[in-house]
């Protein structure tokens, strides 16, 4: 055999490997993740529970004292989803329930919302727990702003999640609690000065809380997908109006000279942000609504060229490290878009994350940038991921290598 020949057909070989851990690591993935999940869930007391979104390692916890503890309503709303589609009714119900109490029991509010954050654990009566720790050197009991407060995209999520809990069980409840969260954004973020949408939510402490004015085209992908998904279940004209007033910003964040969607507007509610970039709101909207332009798939192109870190996707433009759930979520999108020649290279990046115990990191970094501030009380783009365990992440690739679409519960096949 020549030299040549020998080194096409070790090439060959070497393609063929690779492909072959590829089509492992899917399933792998799945059986992993959804094992993950569902003891988080099983190992605590019976009854409505939610997650710790950054549980310990190795024994240890979280280093940053402010994530101890905390289960971050986004994170948990993607892991009840995930549960259902790991086959984990009864585990993905316990976060289902309490999501649902959540959106009824608030400590300080009665009108249906939900915080960005809770205490992690069993959730039972009077109230919600919020998150909280002991600041020694204030001799004091510290809350963190962001996660008291109600940001418009968790609400969205936390009503996917009870929605995919009222498809799963017919229990009349689910649907209720998902009307709440999604009323209070309906009544308290509609901006209708152009281009019309929902605002960012409201910030910081009880009595003290601050509305948001910038529209997230995230946000309002969220929000056109929920209330698409409370019209199906439960058909409604408003639902169906509130729908398309999200659906019609995200239209309008379109930038079809790019190719791209731009990340939504500056405080002033109109003036988009041309510099600023997200990879959940490039790639979402192929997924989270009905029909998209065809013209959309284009931002597969931008997000090669403006969020490729390594082998996979950070969150911002030009990101300084990779970031697990973004890489998960394009993973998804690409499947789901019937795009699997993209996805299949991204189920051995995402396997090499492991944080052990079927646990993924949220970066390999030891810290990334997302480009973005916390709140309006923040002095420099201070939102963060860490190198740690990180339920958020777990639940995405969960969500991914099992084919479902979080937004509608539709399966890769259906």
């Amino acid at each position: 055999m020549s030299i040549v020949l020998r080194a096409m057909v070790g090439l060959m070989l070497m393609i063929g490997t690779a492909s072959g851990w590829a089509a492992q690591a899917q399933p792998q993935l799945a059986a992993m993740t959804c094992a993950a999940l569902d003891q988080a869930v099983t190992s605590q007391p019976a009854g409505p529970v939610l997650v710790a979104s950054y549980p310990p390692l190795d024994g240890q916890p979280a280093p940053i004292l402010a994530l101890r503890g905390v289960a971050f309503t986004y994170d948990n709303a993607l892991a009840s989803i995930a549960l259902f589609a790991c086959g984990k009714a009864g585990s993905a119900r316990r976060i289902a329930d309490a999501l649902a109490f959540a959106t009824g029991h608030d400590p300080e509010y009665r009108d249906g919302r939900l915080r960005n954050a809770y205490a992690a654990g069993p959730v039972a009566a009077p109230s919600m727990k919020l998150p909280g720790y002991w600041s020694v050197e204030r001799n004091a009991w510290n809350q963190d702003a962001y996660q008291v407060s109600s940001a418009t995209g968790n609400q969205a999520w936390a009503a996917l999640a009870l929605l995919e809990a009222f498809r799963q069980s017919g229990e009349a409840s689910y649907l209720e609690a998902a009307r709440k969260a999604l009323h209070w954004s309906q009544q308290n973020t509609y901006d209708g000065q152009a281009p019309a949408g929902f605002s960012g939510g409201y910030y910081g402490y009880f009595d003290k809380q601050v509305q948001q004015n910038w529209k997230s085209t995230e946000h309002n992908v969220d929000l056109a997908a929920a209330w698409s998904a409370l019209d199906a279940v439960a058909p409604n004209q408003e639902a169906a109006k509130q729908a398309q007033i999200a659906r019609q910003f995200v239209s309008s964040q379109w930038d079809a000279g790019e190719g791209r969607f731009l990340i939504g507007t500056g405080a002033d509610g109109q003036t988009s942000d041309r510099v600023r970039s997200g990879l959940d709101a490039q790639i979402w909207p192929l997924i989270a609504l009905h029909e998209p332009p065809k013209d959309w798939w284009r931002v597969f192109a931008f997000i090669d060229r403006a969020h490729r870190a390594g082998e996979g996707y950070g969150f911002n433009r030009d990101p300084d490290g990779l970031w697990t759930e973004g890489t998960a979520q394009a993973a998804a999108v690409a499947r789901l878009s019937g795009l699997s020649d993209k996805a299949q290279p991204l189920w051995s990046v995402l396997l090499a994350q492991q944080a052990g115990n079927g646990w993924l990191f949220a970066t390999p970094a030891e810290r990334i940038s997302t480009g973005l501030a916390i709140g309006p009380d923040s002095v420099s783009n201070d939102f963060f991921y860490y190198h740690l365990p990180h339920l958020g992440a777990t639940a995405w690739v969960a969500i991914a290598a099992t084919g479902v679409n979080p937004f509608t519960g539709l399966r890769e096949a259906d």
